[in-house]
């Protein structure tokens, strides 16, 4: 009626190739990983002894942030070593979704599952790997036969935990970071193409164009909602992946 043509959703997610099997999300994949290593690689040129300005003054930001809201809360004093790996995690999640609200990017990298799953798996390998680091096969055998739980219950509990941890912590993590990106990607999408369709009506639907502030009011503050969103799905993937290999050292090493 208004001219509204909302396109296949196999357009809003699929981008063409830039070259081949390389396409807007390995563009914007690749940008991420780079923006971080150039921050860090900034920050360290910087003179230690002088009050941090610019990239080292964010890159110090970050890292407290890490080391107070993250690893402090979860691992405690003896998981600190773990501080790399999770600033890494979160940076890159972080410049990965944020592109959703960028000029010309306008598509968050972690909106396909390709980037989530591929982190969920690598967070899967290192607490299952740190797990039997610190506890060997018991590992297994204390997901399979958990104790303190009555003998009654063991074979119950322990193949829940035992899918749980296996199984489904890899997928949920994905599909957490996935649908939540996913999500405000398309409403994005939806109130972009409503605010223009109203906005460049015809002549004779011109009393359909004041109309429009009310999508591109919408517009606004989803894109304002979404930062946000880029943010706390960073934080959130994050702080679960400290979780799980805090699970996975849980009883050995320095106590908290």
């Amino acid at each position: 009626m208004f001219g509204l043509e909302f396109p296949p959703i196999n357009e809003i997610l699929r981008w063409k190739d830039i070259f081949p099997t390389f396409n807007k999300i390995g563009l914007i994949a690749v940008i991420a990983a780079l923006a971080g290593i150039v921050l860090f690689l900034l920050a360290s040129r910087q003179d230690a002894k002088k009050a941090p300005t610019g990239a080292r003054n964010l890159a110090e930001t970050t890292v407290e942030f890490i080391e107070d809201g993250i690893v402090m809360q979860t691992l405690g004093k003896s998981g600190l070593g773990w501080t790399p790996f999770l600033l890494s995690l979160f940076i890159f999640i972080f410049l990965c979704n944020i592109p959703e609200v960028i000029p010309v990017f306008q598509m968050p990298a972690t909106a396909r599952i390709a980037i989530p799953l591929s982190l969920a798996l690598l967070v899967w390998v290192v607490f299952i790997g740190t797990g039997l680091k610190h506890q060997g096969l018991n590992y297994f055998k204390h997901l399979l036969w958990p104790p303190g739980v009555p003998t009654a219950l063991k074979p119950l509990v322990g193949g829940i935990e035992f899918v749980s941890t296996i199984f489904v912590t890899p997928f949920s993590l994905t599909v957490r970071l996935m649908a939540n990106m996913l999500a405000g990607h398309i409403l994005l999408v939806t109130f972009a193409l409503l605010t223009e369709s109203l906005v460049l009506a015809e002549t004779k639907q011109a009393f359909l164009v004041p109309m429009g502030i009310l999508p591109f009011g919408m517009l606004m503050f989803l894109t304002a909602f979404e930062i946000l969103v880029a943010f706390l799905q960073a934080y959130i993937f994050t702080i679960l992946a400290a979780v799980y290999i805090n699970n996975s050292t849980v009883g050995h090493g320095d106590e908290h």
